[in-house]
């Protein structure tokens, strides 16, 4: 597939940053900023995205690129909105109108979903010439990933006061619960833009195949170096790294040149991280804590309506 809207996820809102923060949004993202817990508790974000997928190859690398991951968080988000009510059916042509990429591409990214079983089809009750698209367990498992462990980390930083009410992240072990909370997640982007944007350097190893994942082992292992009791997902040796994230070594050799050459990271023989720039690693921790109080927000009921679902 040649690099386009699809790869690069650039139409309407989820190409751009957001325009609007939530009121108190910046103030809570500071006060985590100062909390001590902060780096183990990102640690352990890191380690969970670095580590082997639950799926296997060839469907891994559909959710581990931008543009293919906006496709699908979208289509997660129509269905809910759908299903809680107010949204319009979850079609192909639904989709098309938000997925950030071409409609072409969109129905040819769909049609390899469905082909792999990861998206279900299913004849709107109200109009039965009307063809809905439901995502899959597994669909929504691997693109909430991301959102589930920041809200663990959440968790880790400040725990619920009610010693009776269970953690947040352990009521996200439930499919719907996870892909409602991914489609207000998507209510916002589509409402504001992303919060991803921010953050130039996060963004260049999204928008690579595998890179972001990538990205979190090698800030897992600063962290192992770093950080007391803090797990590492293993040296960051290329055929490994290959073997781990279902690419070539040549991909990973460039996404580690490209860093260099960047001045982000660099790894040293044996696949030792040898040296991470200071500004990189604080832009990576404020994306972090974004994710973590944009979770946060989300789960808010007066927040939820403001998100439009």
């Amino acid at each position: 597939m040649s690099r386009s809207a699809l790869e690069q996820g650039s139409r309407g809102p989820t190409g751009r940053a957001a325009a609007g923060l939530p009121e108190g949004f910046g103030a809570r993202v500071d006060q985590l900023l100062r909390h001590p817990g902060l780096r183990p508790a990102i640690s352990g974000y890191c380690y969970g995205m670095a580590a082997g997928p639950a799926v296997r190859w060839p469907y891994y690398k559909l959710f581990d690129q931008l543009g293919r991951y906006l496709v699908c968080f979208m289509l997660i988000h129509n269905y809910y909105h759908w299903r809680l009510g107010g949204g319009p059916p979850p079609t192909l042509s639904a989709l098309q109108k938000v997925a950030g990429a071409s409609p072409r591409q969109t129905a040819g990214f769909v049609a390899a979903l469905r082909a792999g079983r990861l998206v279900e089809v299913e004849a709107d009750p109200a109009d039965r010439r009307a063809i809905l698209l439901r995502p899959s367990p597994v669909v929504i498992a691997e693109i909430g990933r991301s959102l589930r462990l920041f809200v663990e980390a959440l968790d880790r930083l400040d725990p619920p006061s009610d010693p009776s009410r269970r953690a947040r992240d352990a009521r996200l072990e439930d499919a719907d619960s996870l892909g409602e909370l991914i489609a207000r997640s998507a209510a916002f982007v589509l409402a504001n833009g992303t919060l991803l944007h921010p953050f130039p350097g996060v963004l260049f190893f999204a928008q690579r195949d595998c890179g972001y994942p990538l990205l979190t082992a090698v800030i897992a292992n600063h962290y192992a170096q770093t950080v007391e009791g803090a797990a590492t997902p293993g040296p960051l040796r290329r055929r490994d790294l290959a073997d781990r994230f279902q690419v070539s070594t040549a991909h990973i050799g460039s996404l580690f040149a490209e860093a260099e050459a960047r001045g982000w990271f660099r790894i040293a023989p044996g696949g030792h991280l040898g040296a991470i720039d200071a500004a990189f690693l604080a832009e990576f921790e404020r994306w972090s804590v974004w994710q973590m109080v944009h979770c946060e927000w989300l789960e808010q009921p007066d927040r939820t309506k403001s998100a439009q679902l």
